[in-house]
């Protein structure tokens, strides 16, 4: 393999394993702070039980995340040299952005948030908890105008080999970052709800802490049904940006070589040096339905429309894309069938589906992963699409320098993987701390606010 090929699969596992912990604690955030504002304005334990149960698992999460993420930095300058030495005059602002109104937002009060119950006033633990989820979301928005900005470049000047910046609201609102942040934020807020609903699904299922599990199962299933539509919605509107920016991208994730097919790929398996593909199952005309041709004669555009040396690899775009797309189906059958079970007043009866909301809690991340394939594989050969190639952007190391800290990085990512999840199974199976009014909707007296500390 060369420096490239290593280079590549070193950052693509370093991003895809911190990839896992922003998609669970971006959304967690935000649960918190609805749930502690509950608590703050009704003074039911019940909104207390289930914000410091949750938030042990948000802070494990969060801190390996942040440790993966400084990782990825670093691998800017070390792995991707030439990248950083053209890019840096904006991506570096944009990274030192994100750092400083993100990070150090999120720094300023998660202390206060995991250590400032009956220490600080009510109202200044949710205030603080706010703005930890204020920080994670816009570390999303910042992360994604950098990415962004690498797949449809705007606002910027040629300086020798340098991008340079001329109009930084273009840089930052790029064609793409309009919808791909949105759709980025309700990803993670639809995975962290999957989170949830799955594990008040193992309690239904278990018949343990009964009220916990359906206050949250109802709030987290609720934020999926409301969210999903919207998703579906810009996911959609993302691939006509795609269309229209980024063609070859649109045409590895439709799975077709010439432009004749007429129908909708579900299963190919293609062969990138002879231009087709060895299998091919298709819905005919579904293709042309979905470019809102009702007639059924629209065909797709297929890879050969792009030059050779300027292709993504087919099979990684093509299942990228389906592995989003379908556990996004998934994700809305399992919203709709629960709203209606709602509506019949057979949701907490109906044992069946809480198994399977228990078997899709993982799903959201692996839809968020796929998607990252997708977005990220579908743009080569390019690192910064139709300007500059990735074998271009690549520092001049010897493969296996490049080996050697990617088994590191396995082997360590590996550990904190398995930790993390041996740590929320061993939480989940403690269950919430027990106390007065757990398992109810009592109230508990506000003790006086002034004789609390405040911050």
């Amino acid at each position: 393999m060369t420096t490239l090929d290593v280079s590549r699969w070193q950052f693509a596992l370093t991003v895809m394993f911190h990839m896992i912990f922003p998609a669970i604690t971006v959304g967690l955030s935000v649960f918190l702070s609805v749930m502690y504002g509950a608590y703050w304005r009704t003074g039911k334990q019940i909104y207390l039980t289930i914000f410091q149960f949750w938030k042990r698992i948000f802070a494990v999460g969060f801190a390996i995340g942040v440790v993966a993420g400084i990782v990825i930095t670093f691998e800017f300058g070390l792995n991707w040299g030439r990248y950083a030495a053209d890019t840096g005059p904006i991506i570096a602002p944009i990274i030192g952005m994100e750092v400083v109104t993100a990070f150090f937002v999120e720094a300023g009060f998660i202390g206060i948030m995991l250590y400032g119950q009956d220490r600080v006033k009510r109202s200044t633990m949710f205030w603080s908890t706010v703005m930890v989820s204020i920080g994670t979301v816009l570390s999303t928005m910042w992360i994604l105008a950098a990415n962004s900005w690498m797949q449809t470049p705007a606002g910027y000047a040629m300086d020798g080999n340098r991008f340079v910046p001329v109009d930084w609201a273009a840089v930052i609102f790029n064609p793409s970052f309009v919808w791909r942040f949105p759709h980025m934020l309700l990803a993670v807020l639809i995975a962290a709800s999957l989170f949830i609903a799955g594990v008040s699904a193992y309690y239904l299922r278990k018949r343990l802490n009964v009220a916990f599990a359906k206050k949250c199962f109802v709030v987290a299933l609720g934020t999926v049904a409301v969210l999903i539509p919207i998703q579906l919605y810009i996911g959609d509107s993302i691939g006509g940006v795609m269309a229209a920016k980024q063609s070859s991208k649109f045409e590895a994730l439709e799975g077709n070589w010439d432009s004749t097919n007429t129908g909708y790929n579900f299963f190919v398996i293609p062969d990138q040096e002879a231009e087709r593909n060895l299998v091919q199952i298709e819905i005919p005309y579904l293709g042309s339905l979905i470019q809102k041709d009702p007639t059924g004669n629209t065909p797709i555009p297929g890879l050969l429309n792009t030059p050779k040396d300027e292709r993504p690899d087919m099979a990684l775009a093509f299942w990228g894309f389906r592995v989003m797309f379908f556990g996004s189906m998934f994700i809305f059958a399992l919203a709709m069938t629960g709203t209606v079970l709602k509506a019949r007043r057979k949701l907490w009866a109906a044992r069946w589906f809480h198994t399977f909301a228990l078997y899709t809690l993982p799903l959201g991340v692996i839809a968020i992963l796929g998607g990252w394939v997708l977005a990220e594989t579908g743009r080569q050969p390019w690192v910064v699409f139709g300007l500059l190639r990735t074998e271009d952007a690549v520092s001049e190391l010897a493969p296996w320098q490049v080996i050697v800290s990617a088994i590191g990085f396995i082997t360590l990512y590996a550990s904190l993987l398995t930790a993390f999840i041996v740590y929320v199974v061993r939480t989940v199976r403690a269950g919430p701390d027990s106390g007065p009014g757990d398992n109810s909707e009592t109230q508990v007296p506000v003790k006086g606010e002034s004789a609390e500390v405040t911050a």
